[in-house]
């Protein structure tokens, strides 16, 4: 019987806690709801099709450049990989017992990785590269693992048009509950 009370005992003392946190909230002053502005600073997201991508381009020659001062120290000079995540290669491998989850090799669509770059990279200073240097990183990403040569220029249009070669990689999730 003592048994059953310690589960009921910690959900009243779970919403007495969160209702004193709000209360607390208020009387102190702590916060404020965000701004329009502040939020239209991160509202920047590109979806898998490119919309919403930013007027720009970079070339992959840059995006070397770009690479090497900001990516390489976490993902080794040619995307290898070190204390960050493995970029390039591993094409082939997914189907196998210890598949090698890339850009090349995993990733589905390519406006997905300028949305990714721009948002969280550099680790230390998320959102400091221009939108030419991100196109320019991508570019250079995407040439590391074949899929853009190296005289390539990438912009909106251009970035958007590269297949990526595990595209059918990814079916829809069934659950009637999520929205497609």
């Amino acid at each position: 019987m003592a048994m059953r009370k310690i589960p009921v005992l910690g959900g009243v003392a779970l919403v007495i806690g969160l209702a004193g946190g709000a209360a607390s909230a208020e009387r102190y002053g702590i916060g404020r709801p965000a701004t329009e502005a502040e939020i239209a600073a991160w509202n920047i997201d590109i979806d898998r099709d490119g919309r919403k991508l930013p007027p720009g381009r970079g070339s992959v020659s840059h995006g070397r450049e770009v690479f090497e001062a900001q990516c390489a120290s976490c993902h080794g000079s040619r995307g290898e990989g070190g204390i960050g995540e493995r970029l390039a290669g591993g094409q082939g491998t997914l189907a196998t017992s210890k598949p090698i989850k890339t850009v090349g090799s995993f990733w589905p669509y390519a406006p997905t990785l300028f949305d990714y770059i721009r948002r969280a990279m550099p680790m230390n200073a998320p959102q400091s590269l221009s939108d030419d240097d991100v196109y320019a990183v991508s570019g250079y990403v995407l040439h590391l693992n074949g899929l853009a040569p190296e005289n390539a220029v990438f912009d909106a249009r251009s970035l958007a048009a590269i297949r990526m070669p595990n595209r059918d990689g990814f079916v829809p999730d069934p659950r009637p509950d999520v929205g497609q």
